[in-house]
């Protein structure tokens, strides 16, 4: 059995919490890593902004907010339409917090 180190305190999460600043941090934290994924599609695919906005049916400005990390308001449909102009699909789940210890 592991034993309990004093010295340790609360979670990262516990601390985002308390600062009441969990929920942004991990959106932006999430759209970071959906900018980046598509991003690393487009190397993959020798895919130029020019032509993924072609492939989304979108303008360029559109497509630099889907892949700005920093603009969490990107509608689900226009992030859809990305993931499949890179051979992609976007899975989204909702679950239950860990029980906590």
């Amino acid at each position: 059995m592991a034993k309990h180190n004093p010295h340790t305190g609360s979670t990262f999460d516990d601390f985002l919490k308390e600062e009441g600043i969990y929920e942004a941090v991990q959106a932006k934290a999430l759209k970071r890593a959906l900018a980046e994924q598509l991003a690393e599609g487009m190397a993959a695919t020798k895919l130029g902004k020019a032509g993924m906005a072609r492939k989304m049916a979108t303008s360029r400005s559109q497509l630099d907010r889907v892949l700005d990390p920093n603009n969490l308001s990107v509608q689900l449909d226009t992030l859809i339409k990305a993931a499949r102009a890179v051979g992609k699909v976007v899975e989204i789940k909702i679950k239950r917090p860990p029980k906590a210890a």
